[in-house]
């Protein structure tokens, strides 16, 4: 029996560095490479990365010469902490690194508290604490069912 995927399954970056972009998701979103080729026909080197909660991946492309439109500063990729410590601790480690694109504050819900990071090619990360997306999807697919 063939599988085959529904839905959302992922976002595809170029990126200059792929060590460099695979090194800042699996530091601060907390992601593992599950899928690593060189394309047959680019020769471009491939990762597919996962934080293992769902059937969704980020695709990295490396590619030096090709600039995407990096995705920011409003628009971003959102990732969920287990706790506001957790945001602190990475905010911090971000702000070192010098990728700290804006500092945590607190929404309430349903946004939480949260922050922006931006990976090595300009694209934004959120960390965020207390936003109620899981609930909302839950509620909606009572509703529409």
């Amino acid at each position: 029996m063939e599988r085959h995927d529904l839905g959302l399954t992922h976002v595809a970056f170029a990126v200059r560095d792929l060590a460099a972009s695979v090194a800042f998701y699996q530091t601060y979103a907390a992601m593992a490479v599950v899928h690593h080729r060189i394309d047959a026909e680019s020769g471009r080197a491939v990762a597919w990365l996962s934080d293992l909660t769902r059937p969704f991946v980020i695709v990295l492309v490396e590619s030096p010469k090709t600039r995407d439109t990096p995705l920011g500063p409003f628009g971003h990729l959102g990732v969920a902490c287990a706790s506001r410590a957790e945001v602190d601790r990475l905010c911090a480690q971000a702000q070192a690194a010098g990728c700290l694109r804006r500092p945590p504050q607190d929404s309430g819900p349903p946004v939480g508290y949260w922050a922006m990071l931006v990976d090595p090619d300009g694209n934004t990360l959120e960390l965020a604490y207390g936003q109620q997306v899981a609930f909302t999807v839950e509620d909606a697919e009572r509703f529409l069912s």
